[in-house]
C-alpha cells in the first residue's frame, strides 16, 4: 500500500479505543499527519523513523489552513509514502474529511476511511449512560455550534434541537453554548433540560460536569475553558450516577 492514505480515526485518545485496523495502519506508515486532539500517547504506536507532523486546528489558537493540510497529504502520497492522516474521534464527524478527499480525489490518489469511536460515545460510556432510551429518546442529533467565523451558525433548525424527546450532542460549543440555549429555550426547551459537559474525553485530565443547560450556559459565558469538549443534553443525561 505504497502512495496511499489511511484516514485513521483515532476516537477521544485513549490508544485502548483504537482499532486493530488503526493499529496496524500507525505501525506500517511512513508519515503520520496527525491533529492537536489525536496526538498524545497515541502517536507511540507509530512506527519508529516515521514522519510526525502536526497539522491540528485549535479554537482560538494559530494553525494550518486547510488548502495547507490538504496541499501536505498529497506531497507526502506523491513521493510514494504509506500515510496516515490521524483525525480526532471519528474522522466523518466534524473533521473537514470532505475537503481533503477532495484533494486526494483532484490528484488520483487512493485512500481508506477508518472509522473510530466519537467523542459523544465515549462521553456517555464514560459517564455510564446510553445515548438513546426507550420511549423517552428515540433519536440522537449531533451538531455543531460554530460556523467558519466561530459564531454560532444561524441556520440553525431550533425546532428539531428543542425537541425534549431527543438527545442532542454540541461540537466546538463552548463559547457558543450560552446563545444557543437562550435560542433554546425561547423555542420552548426547559432551562431545566439536564446537560453533561464532557471535557477531555479520554484522557488523563478527563472531566464530567452534570448539570442543566441553564447553568452549563451560565458557566460557560463566565468562563469557556480551554479543554476539548462535547457537550450532551436532553432526556438521557438524567439519572445516571
Amino acid at each position: 500500500m505504497t502512495g496511499f492514505v489511511s484516514f485513521v480515526s483515532a476516537g477521544p485518545g485513549d490508544p485502548e479505543l483504537l482499532t486493530l485496523r488503526a493499529l496496524a495502519r500507525l505501525q506500517a506508515a511512513d508519515a503520520v499527519l496527525f491533529d492537536d486532539l489525536s496526538a498524545g500517547p497515541i502517536l507511540s504506536h507509530a512506527r519508529e523513523g516515521a514522519d510526525l507532523v502536526g497539522v491540528g486546528k485549535r479554537a482560538g489558537r494559530a494553525s494550518p489552513k486547510q488548502d495547507h493540510v490538504s496541499r501536505l497529504l498529497v506531497d507526502y502520497v506523491l513521493t510514494g509514502a504509506r500515510v496516515v492522516r490521524l483525525k480526532s474521534g471519528d474522522a466523518g464527524l466534524f473533521g473537514r474529511l470532505e475537503e481533503e478527499l477532495a484533494a486526494l480525489d483532484a490528484a488520483g490518489i487512493g485512500y481508506e476511511i477508518i472509522p473510530g469511536v466519537p467523542s459523544a460515545c465515549a462521553a456517555a460510556a464514560a459517564a455510564g449512560m446510553p445515548l438513546t432510551r426507550r420511549l423517552s429518546a428515540r433519536r440522537v442529533q449531533f451538531i455543531t455550534a460554530a460556523d467558519v467565523t466561530g459564531g454560532l451558525p444561524g441556520d440553525l433548525n431550533l425546532a428539531a434541537l428543542a425537541d425534549p424527546l431527543a438527545m442532542t450532542v454540541v461540537h466546538m460549543g463552548r463559547r457558543t453554548f450560552p446563545a444557543l440555549v437562550e435560542r433554546l429555550v425561547a423555542a420552548g426547551l426547559s432551562p431545566d433540560t439536564p446537560a453533561l459537559l464532557a471535557e477531555a474525553v479520554g484522557h488523563p485530565e478527563q472531566r464530567l460536569l452534570r448539570t442543566t443547560i441553564a447553568l452549563l450556559a451560565g458557566r460557560l459565558a463566565a468562563d469557556p475553558g480551554s479543554q476539548p469538549a462535547v457537550i450532551l443534553y436532553g432526556p438521557l443525561a438524567e439519572g445516571f450516577p
